[in-house]
């Protein structure tokens, strides 16, 4: 048989393929349904796993792993339509239903907001780039921006969560399942360190260099081109201007921004010192009560999956099902659970599409636990 004889056998064999399932998807409706009458639960763990084993028998030791993610993805498509089909909406869909229609349609332009750090600090940009005039209230740690929210002091807070050169920023990820709060815009902001000094410092003079600790693990390279020099963490980049600025000694630096510089009378002894070029870390602007602005395409959701082979598999089954795109995957140890973890998803999707609200209405059948940590638009 030449190439074209068998793809035409193989055609032959894919339109029998489509019509028994969707042969097999009609019974799965019919179960569907019986599954409804009598109150019984779509996921029947014990008789997926017979089928699994009875189906990779058949097959053939040759075929059996191929059969067995063949009958998961089956699976998986299954559930999915039989939850669709049953579908009634879960506490969650309504809530965000609830917020969708309560949310003002215009998001606030000169709302108070908490920021972490001094005049100056990188929240400060991104927070002016978020809200056209906003009120900003600043706080020595993240637990005091989270608290603030919580008392009524500030509407929004804002706050870094992850980093393109040095990844996420687990504290921020802990408090904002720790007080429950909602994500309702994020930013993209370019990073730019420079080293600041008084007016009049020499490189040869620096002795000690501040800054916060990611924007130090930003700077790893060009730091080690500074032999003898202590480098010393503090709460903030823009702090650590502030700081350099009121010493007044000639033997300190600090990597900061270069808004910093004028602000506090500094002088730009190097600019850009980053190991990458293209480094930007992601804001995100949060808020205690659930606010889901017009247009949101992004959504936030962390879980915690059964400690058994597959089950991240199965959440990703579900959403290349429903065709939702995952723009982030993280995984977070549990804490006092050993090897065991919590995952934090970000994914794109409209509010408005019916996959999102499928999704909605499914995710506590994926997972033992899940928060939902907000839908929202990036700036841009």
């Amino acid at each position: 048989m030449d190439l074209n004889e068998i793809r035409g056998e193989i055609d032959k064999i894919d339109d029998e393929l489509v019509c028994l399932f969707c042969q097999r998807m009609h019974a799965a409706a019919q179960v569907a349904d019986y599954k409804k009458a009598n109150n019984l639960p779509i996921l029947q763990p014990a008789r997926e796993r017979a089928k699994l084993q009875d189906v990779a028998e058949k097959a053939g030791p040759e075929m059996a792993n191929y059969t067995r993610v063949l009958y998961s993805m089956l699976f998986e498509l299954s559930r999915s339509y039989q939850s669709k089909r049953n579908g009634e909406p879960s506490p969650l869909y309504q809530r965000i239903t609830q917020a969708i229609e309560s949310t003002p349609k215009l998001f606030p332009q000169s709302p108070m907001v908490a920021c972490q750090g001094v005049e100056g600090a990188y929240s400060q940009i991104a927070c002016e780039k978020i809200f056209k005039s906003p009120l900003i209230v600043y706080f020595k740690s993240f637990e005091a921006v989270f608290n603030a929210i919580d008392q009524g002091l500030c509407q929004y807070g804002v706050l870094p969560i992850e980093n393109s050169t040095a990844g996420s920023v687990k504290k921020v990820y802990d408090l904002m399942i720790e007080h429950n709060f909602s994500i309702v815009r994020t930013f993209r902001l370019k990073i730019d360190h420079n080293l600041l000094v008084n007016p009049g410092t020499k490189l040869s003079d620096i002795k000690e260099v501040y800054s916060h600790e990611q924007a130090i693990s930003q700077c790893d390279k060009f730091l080690r081109t500074l032999p003898g020099v202590n480098v010393i963490p503090v709460d903030n980049t823009a702090v650590a201007a502030q700081m350099v600025a009121q010493s007044g000694r000639k033997d300190v630096a600090a990597l900061s921004s270069r808004a910093c510089a004028e602000l506090y009378g500094l002088d730009c002894l190097q600019y850009s010192v980053q190991d990458e070029g293209n480094n930007r870390t992601r804001f995100i602007c949060i808020s205690r009560n659930l606010e889901i602005y017009p247009g949101s395409d992004k959504t936030t959701i962390m879980m915690v999956l059964n400690h058994k082979p597959g089950a991240l598999y199965k959440v990703l089954a579900r959403l290349y099902t429903l065709g939702i795109n995952v723009t982030k995957l993280e995984s977070r140890p549990i804490p006092d659970r050993e090897f065991e973890f919590m995952f934090y998803f970000d994914l794109e999707t409209s509010i408005y599409s019916e996959e999102y609200v499928q999704l909605m209405c499914e995710l506590d059948e994926l997972c033992e636990e899940f928060k939902y940590l907000g839908s929202y638009t990036e700036v841009v």
